[in-house]
């Protein structure tokens, strides 16, 4: 599952702190908190014919998080749809655009932990590329022996840049082959796969981790609310292992794969005993919620 070069992106423009320059040219400082610490947030969002997906509750959510991490000077969602639509109108993307947009807590006058060293404000980054859903129709899960952050180590309801938590899980994944790590909190209950959140269904029912220890996603919110319309059971609930083993069917969701079926975990084959279909009844859902729901693009 290791994304591919997309030759459309050699000559994108990036959006750094109201400038918008060439992919080659498009740098931080070495003094930026990003670089000195991690020290950022981020939201991953996508463009779906001429509509930028869920862009309110990205915005809500990185604007929560920076709030949490004290950052001073924080941009308004008006500002920052304002750099959003100048950039996308700049590189000419309406549809197949994934965003990777970054806050920062800014430029520090010299290196060092303390955020007083911030003094310029918060640097805003926009990255948008060509790029379909990166996920395969199936993929395959390992458990990772890298725990999920708790609230009492690093709240997950934080969408920070400091990944590595995620990134040893993957690291773990990429050496077991397969195509992503799953990870257990604390206590030894799924808790959510290294970049995607995790579902389980069983005897027509979905089931999903609580948001204790995994990010509460935006799509797995959209999937809650999905299948709450469609009168399809969902509960979130502490599940082991064994409980998605056994499954009928097992599926990730987030921005950059979307829904995307998860076929093996450990070795176990997801054996779909009952012949359940409950999970294309969702992705279709989902689909015509993409096509139909956004922020119209004003260009």
């Amino acid at each position: 599952m290791l994304q591919k070069y997309d030759k459309r992106n050699d000559d994108i423009l990036i959006y750094i702190d109201g400038q918008l320059l060439p992919r080659a040219e498009a740098k931080v400082s070495v003094f930026d908190s990003v670089v000195q610490g991690g020290d950022a947030v981020w939201e991953g969002i996508r463009v779906y014919n001429g509509r930028i997906f869920s862009l309110e509750e990205h915005l809500s959510r990185l604007q929560d998080s920076a709030h949490a991490m004290a950052f001073q000077g924080i941009p308004s969602s008006e500002e920052v749809k304002a750099a959003l639509f100048k950039t996308l109108q700049a590189n000419g993307m309406k549809d197949d655009t994934h965003i990777r947009l970054t806050l920062t807590r800014g430029l520090k006058i010299t290196s060092g932990m303390d955020p007083r060293l911030n003094q310029f404000g918060p640097t805003l980054i926009i990255v948008p590329e060509w790029k379909p859903p990166v996920y395969p129709p199936e993929i395959t899960l390992v458990t990772s022996s890298v725990r999920r952050n708790s609230p009492m180590s690093l709240d997950s309801k934080i969408h920070h840049n400091n990944l590595i938590n995620n990134i040893l899980a993957k690291i773990e994944a990429n050496h077991a082959g397969a195509d992503a790590g799953l990870m257990l909190d604390k206590d030894g209950f799924v808790s959510e796969a290294n970049g995607v959140n995790v579902f389980c269904i069983r005897k027509g029912k979905v089931y999903t981790p609580h948001a204790d220890s995994c990010l509460p996603g935006i799509t797995r919110q959209h999937v809650i609310h999905l299948c709450q319309q469609a009168g399809i059971p969902i509960l979130e609930k502490n599940l082991s292992l064994t409980e998605f083993y056994t499954a009928d069917e097992v599926f990730t969701t987030g921005t950059m794969g979307e829904l995307t079926k998860v076929v093996e975990i450990d070795g176990r084959q997801i054996m779909n005993r009952s012949g359940a279909q409950v999970l294309s009844q969702v992705q279709a859902l989902f689909r015509e919620m993409t096509e139909t729901m956004g922020e119209p693009l004003p260009f």
